[in-house]
Order: C-alpha cells, then structure tokens, then sequence
C-alpha cells in the first residue's frame, strides 16, 4: 500500500564539522516520530551536514507532501532564522506554489520552554545543606 502522508515536518539545525554532533537531532526526530506517526519526520541542516534544507523540502515535495512545517531547532530567531532562511522558503515555494510551508518558532518561542529548561537547570544545581 503506497505511504498516503501528506505532512511533513523537517527539523533544521545549523549543522556542525563533526556529524556526531547531529546525535542528538536524530533522537529528537525518533522521538517526534513516535509521538507523529502520521506525519512524515525529516532532518535538514543549513551547512556542514546533509541534506540541506532545499533538499528536505524537495524529497517531502516529491512524495507527495502537500503541507510542510519547517521546526528551527535554534534556541532564538538570530541572523540565520531570520536572514537565511526566508529566501530558501522563498524560492521553494515559487517553484513548488502548491505547497503549503510554515517556519514554526525557535525553541525559546515554544509555549513553556523557558519554564521547562529554568526548572530542569534548577533542579539539577539545588543548593545543597552546606551552601
């Protein structure tokens, strides 16, 4: 039966020299995966590490993603979020005008991710008697 998913999410990040370095963005996408069955969960980096985002969008285009939302996994919308990243957007969706593309937050814009991160960080330096 032939994969009817027309969603697709991609994870982009900066992407490093060392490829270990994209671990981590591979138990997240396995970790998204579980929770979005439906959807088709990708990775993309903006330099250093394949594939690129153009070549993210273009296999989720070529499968038959009608929908794609782009997660930037950097923590504040800085000059690559906010200078590079639109005119990629911009090109894939004159060349592909069915497609529907969204740049979703970086992460310290997701709802409760500042909250998140001040709590686990305090948890794990609590004072301890002496101090």
């Amino acid at each position: 039966m032939p994969d009817q998913r027309t969603h697709a999410l991609i994870l982009f990040a900066h992407g490093a020299r060392d490829a270990r370095w994209g671990q981590t963005l591979e138990k997240l996408r396995e970790a998204v995966r579980l929770k979005r069955p439906e959807s088709r969960v990708g990775l993309a980096f903006l330099e250093f590490q394949e594939p690129t985002l153009v070549a993210a969008l273009d296999a989720a285009a070529a499968t038959g993603c009608t929908r794609i939302d782009i997660a930037p996994v950097f923590w504040a919308a800085g000059g690559h979020v906010t200078n590079d990243v639109p005119p990629l957007l911009d090109r894939f969706r004159s060349s592909h005008p069915g497609i529907q593309l969204t740049l979703l937050p970086v992460l310290s814009e997701l709802p409760g991710m500042t909250d998140f991160i001040a709590s686990a960080l305090c948890a794990l330096s609590a004072p301890r008697a002496a101090d």
